[in-house]
């Protein structure tokens, strides 16, 4: 491909998240339960997370209030179960610039980038994403104490979704 050859591998990576993202949210716009994209040779197919619950009346969930839940939570199972639509933090929260992989440590045996009680600056980083096999450092736009990590360590992140929240100081 020549266009392919033009570009910069980050650029190229950076597109393509960007087109994953208005995918995904065409999908969770409509009523269609799975979209597939072909091109070339390559395939992409995007389905909408479906929860599984003990419903009272023996029905299953509506399609619409599946995409209410964070992507991590369908795929962890009980860690986002509580509650499907969770009200509106009373904090500030630090979102995800990027649809990703979320790691809260550099590495699997480190200590982790923050811990809920500890105080957080403007520009310190409070973990990573990995998208296309790079590593982004995610940093705080808020100075203050974490006083929740929202986000699952290993857990896929949508982009502006909530990863920490702070009482700002």
């Amino acid at each position: 491909m020549a266009s392919r050859a033009q570009r910069p591998p980050s650029e190229e990576a950076a597109e393509l998240i960007a087109l994953l993202d208005r995918l995904e949210t065409a999908l969770a716009e409509s009523e269609l339960s799975e979209l597939e994209v072909e091109v070339g040779e390559t395939s992409l197919l995007l389905r909408k997370p479906l929860v599984v619950t003990a419903a009272q009346n023996g029905t299953a969930p509506m399609a619409g209030r599946s995409t209410a839940q964070p992507a991590g939570a369908a795929a962890g199972g009980a860690a986002g179960a509580p509650s499907e639509e969770e009200p509106p933090s009373p904090y500030q929260q630090v979102l995800a610039p990027l649809t990703g992989i979320y790691y809260g440590s550099p590495s699997p045996g480190a200590a982790p980038y923050v811990r809920v009680g500890a105080e957080v600056n403007v520009g310190q980083v409070v973990g990573l994403i990995e998208a296309m096999k790079l590593f982004n450092e995610i940093k705080s736009d808020v100075r203050g104490r974490v006083v929740r990590i929202v986000a699952e360590n290993g857990a896929l992140i949508k982009a502006r979704q909530p990863l920490i929240e702070v009482m700002p100081a």
